[in-house]
């Protein structure tokens, strides 16, 4: 009887290991379903684009000419300074956010969030009216004394760097303080009663610790900042132009479907690059100093 049984037993678990396939297929076939039509298929339908007619040429103008090889080198450039403005400023309220108690840490996690309450685009415009030559900020400065004459804030690269970082800021500091929240003090207090300062506890524990809620921050806000649109289009007016800023006009001022797909593909295998450049960059993160 027992060896019926055991028999019967092995012969219900391949159905058991089967209809768990069926039912995650089943369930996992929706989401499937709306990346292959929303992601994958708008993906392929740009690569053929690209090289409508068999032909190359669109490539060979975006990575030779010097105008938009120009263009991707700023964008890249834009990036890396947005990153590292949000890193620097991320950094500090993470590290708060993380070891203050209540109610200070819901007040500052709202603060942070206040930004996604509010469409980007209002508050690019809010940033034109605040950094405008007569705007609040140069107002303010003027009346005060500060200035003699009104500050160059807009429609040039210091605006766009702070309209970007205004937006991108929680992009960087979320990922740091997830990671913060998991740092045992204990590895802290050994280090002080061990007689490590201050700043080598930071350099020598602290900071390998946290280091990979900074490369999740850094190549989440550089990935979102290559790709950025509408800030650059409006608080550079014309005069800092990034590469999605250019794909729009190649679309809409020239009908240049096949160049203005050759530079999203070009900016698809940037942000890859990076991705995975970050990554091997960080992969020591635990041998750290």
């Amino acid at each position: 009887m027992t060896a019926i049984a055991a028999g019967a037993r092995s012969a219900r678990t391949p159905w058991r290991g089967w209809r768990a396939h069926v039912l995650a297929a089943l369930f996992t076939a929706p989401a499937l379903l709306f990346l292959l039509l929303f992601f994958l298929w708008p993906v392929l339908r740009l690569l053929s684009l690209s090289v409508e007619g068999g032909s190359l040429a669109p490539y060979q103008k975006a990575l030779t000419d010097g105008l938009y090889v120009q263009v991707l080198f700023n964008t890249a450039l834009i990036a890396a300074y947005v990153s590292a403005v949000c890193l620097a400023l991320g950094y500090p309220v993470a590290y708060f956010l993380a070891n203050a108690r209540e109610p200070w840490v819901t007040i500052g996690i709202v603060f942070v969030l206040l930004p996604f309450w509010t469409s980007i685009l209002v508050r690019t415009y809010a940033w034109m009216v605040l950094l405008g030559r007569n705007g609040v900020i140069n107002r303010l400065l003027l009346e005060t004394g500060l200035i003699a004459a009104p500050l160059p804030l807009l429609n040039n690269l210091t605006g766009v760097l702070i309209g970007m970082v205004h937006v991108l800021l929680p992009y960087m500091i979320f990922p740091l303080y997830a990671v913060m929240r998991r740092v045992d003090p204990g590895l802290l207090s050994a280090a002080e009663g061990l007689g490590a300062p201050g700043w080598q506890v930071f350099r020598r524990v602290y900071l390998p610790l946290t280091l990979p809620g900074v490369l999740a921050g850094v190549t989440l806000v550089f990935i979102l900042s290559i790709g950025f649109f509408i800030t650059p289009a409006l608080l550079g007016g014309g005069k800092v132009i990034m590469i999605a800023v250019l794909i729009e006009s190649q679309v809409r001022q020239f009908l240049a479907w096949d160049f203005a797909a050759a530079l999203s593909v070009v900016l698809l295998a940037m942000t890859l690059l990076v991705y995975f450049g970050l990554r091997r960059l960080f992969r020591g993160d635990l041998q750290w100093g």
